[in-house]
């Protein structure tokens, strides 16, 4: 028998927590999991992604990362390691007018999350399409790792979720 990592730990407390905002309170619906070991690079990498229960115009997903060097730091109990797991926030809508909307987003995404480092959009769109519709992928990333310390924080953390997609669900 083995410990489970932090990886594990956190991953779980994440997946049972959304898992239970579908099932019991109704609250969102789940649209993809993903829970991936990369062999190349011996890397974990878990992501869940869902959308408000009858809201599907913007999808959230939260993904959860950790390397090699993460792994072997914790299994190995190195003294000068600092094991974790990054976190990044996805949040994936369907606009129309590029400037507007993405200011929009930005702002939200900065009002509600105050992050260290800036938000990322990507726009991208279907070449030959005669509609002018774009999808919009907006990331919200860390500057640190995080760790079972943080587990407590999960409920906070996805509050400012939800609330980050009831805002973005306004966008227009």
């Amino acid at each position: 028998m083995f410990d489970p990592t932090i990886f594990e730990n956190l991953k779980v407390g994440i997946e049972n927590y959304i898992y239970d905002l579908e099932t019991i309170e109704q609250v969102v619906q789940i649209t993809n999991r993903k829970d991936q070991v990369d062999m190349s690079i011996m890397s974990r990498h878990f992501g869940l992604e869902f959308h408000l229960a009858n809201k599907n115009k913007v999808t959230a997903e939260i993904i959860l990362d950790a390397s090699i060097k993460d792994l072997a730091e914790e299994i190995l109990e190195a003294p000068a390691g600092n094991p974790g797991c990054r976190l990044l926030l996805q949040f994936t809508l369907q606009i129309e007018e590029i400037q507007t909307q993405c200011e929009q987003i930005e702002t939200i995404l900065l009002s509600i999350w105050a992050p260290i480092l800036p938000p990322e959009q990507t726009i991208s769109f279907v070449y030959g399409k005669k509609e002018n519709k774009y999808m919009n992928s907006s990331k919200v990333m860390f500057d640190h790792k995080i760790n079972e310390e943080h587990m407590e924080d999960i409920p906070e953390f996805v509050d400012h979720v939800l609330e980050t997609l009831r805002a973005l669900n306004n966008v227009n």
